[in-house]
């Protein structure tokens, strides 16, 4: 039957569709298997079971609609009991899918209504069958008690779900109240903790604060160690300032005592001349002054047993020497009586004498026989002398006017207020000075540079200094300006230059020589410089003046005097030092380039009468043995290929004769100048040679 076939139709539809394939559980609900599939699931309160339940109330309603839909009778489905909300998730998906299937074969069946012939008057309005009624009606009350049970056990699980949900409530509550607990604890712990820290901080602070206390008081220890060890340091070095001032003062006692010994020989020295001016013997003056030499000299010997001398020493040395000076003034103020009485007998005797001869005149003459040749006169020499021959020291005066003439003959220049003149004169004494400052032991080019830079100056040419053109001609009194500072010059770089570097004493020299063979003024205000600053040059002892202080005496012989202070011994000795080597180096040296038939204002014959001079002369402690050494060394070789055997004579001299005299005046603090010309002079008697100084070459540009 058409009906049966349509019931049939419907009923393999309704089987293929998702509900059709579920499986009812007649002991629980029809999402039972699902349950028991996710046995895994863990019940749980969701977060939102308002929406929970109004979705399933939903569900419920389109559930209820679609069974009305399917048999055409109203029909209530089950109400799916509230769940997790992984499983209302899941159950909304199955009864969206369960919806749609529906819905398909609601269309399926629509569309087989609409299949059949349009002229079968059962289509247009279709009733059931009272079997499919009846069996709609089993299956609308099958599913009603299924209904009634599911919601049985849908109550049973809100009640378990509530229990649930008050158990866990309660582990909610105690999980709170753990966590208050816990969160009490860490208060605790964290108070705890904060005494300890504090305390630790306390026990710290405490602890610093006793490394403090000890750290200070282990400084004030140090510190006072420390203090301890100055005062000690500043003790030892008031001990080592107060010996070293003892040292200085016995230091200056003992140059005062040599001084004091140089001066009562010098004193020593007059009476013997005086005994040969009055021609009588004055045995008490000599008598006396042998005595006050003694006396200094056991002082001095006494004085270097202890090192230095005491002021009881120097004050007795002076004492002595007051008694010299007064021997001494007494001695010349009775010799000058004696001279006087003695000039009164020759002129009585002149006078008689005369009378004589006009007696005689008034008388016939007679003849009287002629001396015989073989008869000569003989004069003597009793002894060293004191001073330097007449001819000499006449030199010497006539230089030391030409020195003060020059020096005069500048003054309006020098003493001018003027700015130009005061410049003009600051030029030309840099145009003077400069060259002669960069001569140094270089080669011949460099020194010929300076000679004709020196030279173009002095001829009243224009140079070049300090970038700017200078002429002597600029002032009437600029050509002595400039040779006087010229000469000085050159003696100051012996003074200094020569007194450090032995060497350089040879190219100063020889621009000098050249330079005085050209300008012979210049080199004779050379001499009178090197004259007046060491008078040993000449040589000359100069003696005391009555009424000249020691200060001014010091000063005469050649030692910078500041105040009241003169200079050491050694550096005045090493000042002497290098004006003699440069004085030795001029008298043997020549300007290559200059006309070799001019007349040369220096040369070996000042040497040889030099030396003979000083050796007429009584020997100065220290000096004597150092100005010989110096002169022989830098001379002694020109000399000895000038002079030959006559200058060895003189050698064997000083080595036989003189080098005793030197040996008698000198202490023991002065051997090192007399050891050196000892040991000089062996070794050049030794070797029967005088070596070629340091520094002296070989070639024509140097030697003469």
């Amino acid at each position: 039957m058409p009906y049966d076939n349509r019931c049939m139709e419907t009923l393999d539809a309704l089987r293929n569709s998702s509900k059709g394939k579920l499986t009812y559980n007649p002991e629980g609900p029809w999402f039972i298997e699902d349950i028991h599939d996710n046995s895994d699931f863990i019940l749980g309160l969701s977060p939102q079971p308002d929406w929970v339940y109004e979705r399933l109330n939903h569900e419920k309603d389109a559930s209820f609609r679609v069974i009305h839909g399917l048999s055409g009778s109203p029909c209530v489905s089950p109400s799916p009991s509230p769940s997790p909300g992984q499983e209302v998730k899941k159950e909304e998906q199955q009864l969206e899918e369960e919806e749609e299937e529906e819905e398909e074969s609601k269309m399926e069946v629509q569309t087989a209504d609409e299949e059949k012939p349009q002229d079968d008057p059962s289509a247009q309005t279709t009733l059931l069958s009272p079997h499919d009624t009846q069996v709609q009606g089993c299956i609308c009350l099958f599913e009603e008690i299924h209904r009634g049970k599911a919601k049985e056990q849908l109550m049973q699980r809100q009640e378990t779900q509530a229990l649930v949900m008050e158990d866990i409530a309660n582990q909610e509550l105690e999980q709170m109240k753990r966590f208050d607990e816990l969160k009490a604890l860490k208060q605790r712990q964290e108070l705890q903790r904060l005494r300890d820290l504090e305390e630790q901080s306390s026990q710290e602070a405490l602890g610093r604060q006793e490394k403090i206390r000890e750290k200070m008081r282990e400084e004030y220890r140090t510190r006072a160690k420390m203090r301890e060890a100055r005062e000690a340091e500043v003790q030892r070095q008031r001990e080592a300032e107060l010996l070293r001032q003892r040292q200085m003062e016995g230091r200056e006692r003992l140059r005062r005592l040599n001084s004091i010994q140089e001066e009562v020989l010098q004193l020593q020295l007059l009476i013997d001349p005086a005994v040969s001016q009055t021609g009588s013997d004055l045995p008490e003056y000599r008598i006396r002054g042998n005595q006050l030499c003694g006396l200094i000299s056991e002082v001095i010997q006494a004085s270097s047993q202890t090192q230095f001398p005491t002021p009881e020493d120097v004050s007795n040395s002076e004492r002595a020497l007051q008694d010299m000076r007064g021997m001494i003034s007494s001695m010349q103020q009775e010799v000058s009586q004696a001279l006087q009485l003695k000039k009164r007998k020759e002129e009585e005797e002149l006078a008689r004498q005369q009378q004589t001869v006009q007696q005689k005149a008034k008388e016939p003459v007679q003849p009287t026989p002629a001396p015989s040749s073989g008869q000569k006169v003989k004069v003597k020499k009793e002894g060293l002398q004191t001073k330097a021959e007449p001819t000499t020291l006449e030199r010497y005066r006539q230089l030391q006017d030409l020195c003060t003439q020059c020096a005069q003959s500048f003054e309006d220049l020098n003493s001018s207020r003027d700015s130009q003149t005061k410049k003009l004169k600051m030029e030309l004494q840099k145009a003077a000075s400069i060259p002669v400052s960069q001569i140094s032991s270089i080669s011949g080019s460099k020194l010929r540079e300076v000679f004709d830079k020196i030279s173009m100056l002095l001829s009243g040419r224009l140079v070049q200094s300090g970038g700017k053109s200078i002429s002597v001609t600029q002032h009437p009194q600029g050509l002595d300006f400039v040779c006087f500072k010229l000469a000085e010059k050159f003696v100051k770089q012996g003074e200094e230059e020569v007194a450090s570097h032995h060497e350089a004493a040879f190219p100063i020299a020889i621009v000098a020589s050249g330079i005085s063979e050209l300008y012979p003024k210049v080199g004779d205000l050379i001499l009178a410089h090197l004259h007046k600053k060491c008078p040993y040059a000449v040589p000359f002892y100069p003696p005391m003046k009555d009424g000249m202080s020691f200060e001014d005496y010091q000063r005469v012989l050649g030692y910078r005097v500041e105040g009241s202070t003169a200079e050491s011994q050694d550096s005045f000795m090493k000042r002497m030092s290098g004006m003699i080597r440069l004085y030795a180096a001029m008298i043997q040296l020549r300007w290559p380039y200059g006309n070799k038939q001019a007349p040369c204002s220096f040369g070996l014959n000042l040497g040889w009468c030099w030396l003979a001079q000083i050796l007429d002369m009584e020997p100065l402690a220290d000096v004597t043995a150092t100005l010989l050494f110096d002169f022989l060394e830098v001379c002694g070789n020109a000399l000895v290929n000038q002079y030959q055997g006559q200058f060895w004579k003189l050698i064997l001299l000083i080595k036989e004769e003189y080098f005793k005299r030197i040996e008698a005046v000198t202490s023991t603090g002065q051997m090192g100048s007399l050891m050196r010309l000892k040991q000089f002079l062996e070794k050049c008697i030794g070797r029967r040679e005088i070596p070629v100084p340091k520094g002296l070459m070989s070639s024509s540009f140097w030697r003469s």
